[in-house]
């Protein structure tokens, strides 16, 4: 009875898995009969949309004339273009970025020339003032305003670099009288030997003499419809005519004397 009660529940747990295994075998099939179908429809999908493609195609050859093997070459060519429009255009971007490569390389190298050029103009006007500061100071005859003077060509040139004045060079000889800048210079007496001489300065109808005057001696007087300082500078006396050299300086707002166009 032991063995067939065991028997019985070995049998009855066959029956069991048996009906388990035949419920999940049907479901199987179910799900791939599924699946069959569902194939089966995008494969009639598909032979419908092909279908449908080469009708508008065989159409849109027969509109323009072409065939399908002409279509084909066309079709082609169009990818070919494509591709060698792309690489023109990376070639193109390529070829940018090294000109923009070298363009940063010119700006650099141009920030490093106005440095240096910076540098030297700094050291250029460090040397001017140095040199300015060297020139000679003198109270003129009229005012106890103190102004720098030139006392040779390569002193003036500074003075005109300096820039806050007009200047005027003149050589006049002994007797003669000449226009330089708004003023008019005549020369009475010149002594070489002294560096004395007498000028006579005419200016806005009026006339001033510097009687026994030195070389490198500011000589003053006021010109102008609203009265400014000016300024002569006697540099040298001799020469056979018994002339003299030097130069005048007004402010810089002063009137400028009017050339022949």
């Amino acid at each position: 009875m032991a063995v067939l009660a065991v028997a019985l529940l070995i049998g009855l747990g066959g029956l069991i898995w048996s009906y388990t295994l035949n419920t999940r075998l049907g479901g199987q099939e179910a799900a791939l009969a599924d699946a069959k179908q569902q194939n089966a429809k995008l494969a009639s999908d598909l032979r419908e949309t092909n279908a449908r493609l080469k009708v508008a195609t065989e159409e849109l050859g027969n509109s323009l004339g072409l065939t399908q093997k002409q279509m084909d070459s066309r079709a082609q060519q169009i990818l070919a273009r494509e591709q060698a429009d792309s690489k023109r255009l990376e070639s193109a971007q390529k070829e940018t970025a090294q000109a923009v490569t070298a363009v940063s390389n010119d700006v650099s190298s141009v920030k490093t020339d106005v440095g240096g050029v910076k540098t030297d103009l700094g050291k250029t006007q460090t040397d001017l003032a140095t040199t300015i500061s060297q020139l000679t100071s003198m109270k003129g005859d009229l005012s106890d305003h103190s102004s720098l003077i030139a006392r040779n060509r390569d002193e003036l040139d500074l003075l005109k670099h300096k820039g806050d004045r007009n200047y005027y060079e003149f050589t006049l000889n002994k007797g003669q009288r000449k226009p330089v800048g708004t003023v008019s210079l005549e020369l009475k007496k010149a002594d070489a030997k002294k560096n004395r001489f007498t000028l006579v300065v005419s200016s806005d109808d009026k006339q001033y003499e510097k009687k026994d005057r030195n070389v490198n001696e500011p000589l003053q007087f006021y010109s102008g419809k609203d009265p400014q300082l000016f300024e002569i500078v006697v540099n040298t006396v001799g020469g056979k005519n018994s002339q003299i050299t030097g130069y005048l300086t007004t402010p810089k707002g002063a009137p400028a004397p009017v050339t022949a166009q």
